[in-house]
């Protein structure tokens, strides 16, 4: 009779545990399944790198001026190292009142001739945009200081998902690219002011020769 009671003491014993240890294994693999899926979340917030993060900018330098010539270009290499495009839609300067993008394109009878560049610099995956005399530029209009060679002038770079990127270019001494600049094209801009709004289709004409 004892051995019979004793029997099923342990039976009853066991039917109260194993609920309990089952419910112990339930707690664990949740708590397991809520660190993983906390994991998981934070890697998918994880924010993409922005288009200043993957434009990379090399060798960037001013042409040389003073603050009569009112204008000159800057330029430099660069390189698209994403997957996708980038667009570089402008720029802005402290040495300077209006920073436009240009590019420089040849008219009718064969000249040169340099005009704002339609839709900005766009670089394709993995692409690469060097930024040149002659070619496409950018233009600092209306200085308000001389930039004498071996200063340094500091241009931030506007992109097209909002993010900027400020670079610190090299002025440099140069000659050359015969081209002119397309009047009209931003005479008349009231940020520039009453002389540089007056004056800026002949000075632009003259830097042809130099830029």
């Amino acid at each position: 009779m004892y051995q019979h009671k004793s029997n099923l003491a342990a039976v009853l014993l066991c039917a109260l545990l194993i609920p309990a240890l089952a419910a112990c294994g339930d707690d664990s693999t949740s708590a397991a399944d809520s660190t993983t899926g906390a994991a998981s979340a934070d890697t998918s917030a994880s924010p993409a790198a922005s288009d200043a993060d993957a434009l990379g900018v090399t060798d960037p330098w001013v042409k040389a001026a003073t603050e009569q010539d009112k204008m000159t270009g800057a330029f430099a290499v660069l390189v698209n190292d994403s997957d996708r495009e980038i667009t570089v839609v402008g720029a802005t300067s402290t040495v300077n009142e209006l920073t436009e993008l240009h590019e420089t394109v040849q008219n009718a009878d064969g000249s040169m001739a340099m005009q704002p560049k339609d839709g900005g610099f766009v670089l394709p995956a993995g692409g690469t945009l060097e930024l040149a005399p002659g070619g496409d530029h950018i233009m600092l209009m209306g200085l308000t200081r001389s930039l004498a060679a071996g200063a340094t002038v500091e241009i931030t770079l506007s992109l097209g998902d909002g993010s900027t990127k400020t670079i610190e270019a090299t002025v440099k001494p140069f000659t050359g690219a015969d081209e002119n600049y397309q009047n009209g094209a931003t005479q008349g801009n009231g940020d520039m002011g009453g002389d540089m709004g007056g004056d800026m289709g002949g000075d632009m004409g003259e830097m042809g020769g130099e830029h």
